[in-house]
């Protein structure tokens, strides 16, 4: 997870609110909804707002609320609370569903209380972290989600391998990690290699003490 800063919303959007004063997600256009995942995609750098996989296309993803429709009916329509997840099944935006998240990537402290590691895994820090992981199926232990561990934890060692890191030897360097880290976290051309922050986030676990 990396921290989303949300923009403003599609212009479509903002007009229908103001002709249905009272309407509801549900009845937005399937072209309204479009925009609002092509907004989102482009301010994720796309990536998926809670995995962090590359989302090719809007046709790849679907607009997740973060506080789900059920929990706040009255913010369905507020772009501040939709972002653009994966549809991978029984994770992400799939296995969220309704459930309350304490832990959200619209919270800087996502960036810090989520661990991630070299094997693939992801530690919970703090018990809204451990909670959301669980909520979104992120792959804490192998049993729950084998299949994103082993992805992440192959993609992330690929971008470190092609920074002239060995992912198993790691670096000492402390300027050399910060200018990593810098390079990293600008995205080219409007998107982010697969799993960044994840890169980002053991880098700056190997620059504690």
């Amino acid at each position: 997870m990396r921290t989303i800063s949300k923009g403003t919303e599609p212009s479509n959007l903002t007009d229908w609110k103001r002709a249905n004063p009272h309407g509801r997600y549900k009845q937005l256009t399937e072209d309204i909804r479009r925009t609002i995942r092509q907004y989102a995609l482009a301010e994720q750098f796309y990536l998926c707002a809670y995995c962090c996989q590359r989302i090719q296309n809007i046709d790849a993803c679907h607009n997740e609320h973060v506080e789900a429709q059920n929990l706040n009916p009255r913010r369905t329509l507020d772009f501040s609370n939709i972002v653009a997840s994966c549809n991978t099944s029984n994770q992400c935006g799939n296995s969220h569903k309704s459930q309350l998240l304490p832990l959200t990537p619209l919270m800087t402290e996502c960036e810090t209380e989520l661990r991630f590691k070299i094997s693939g895994r992801v530690e919970g820090l703090s018990e809204r972290a451990i909670d959301t992981i669980r909520a979104l199926n992120l792959g804490d232990h192998e049993k729950n989600n084998r299949a994103l561990i082993e992805k992440r934890k192959q993609l992330s060692n690929a971008l470190l391998w092609t920074n002239g890191i060995d992912p198993d030897e790691g670096l000492e360097d402390e300027e050399l990690l910060e200018m990593l880290i810098g390079d990293l976290s600008q995205p080219q051309q409007g998107q982010m290699e697969p799993f960044t922050p994840v890169v980002i986030n053991i880098l700056r676990s190997w620059l504690q003490p």
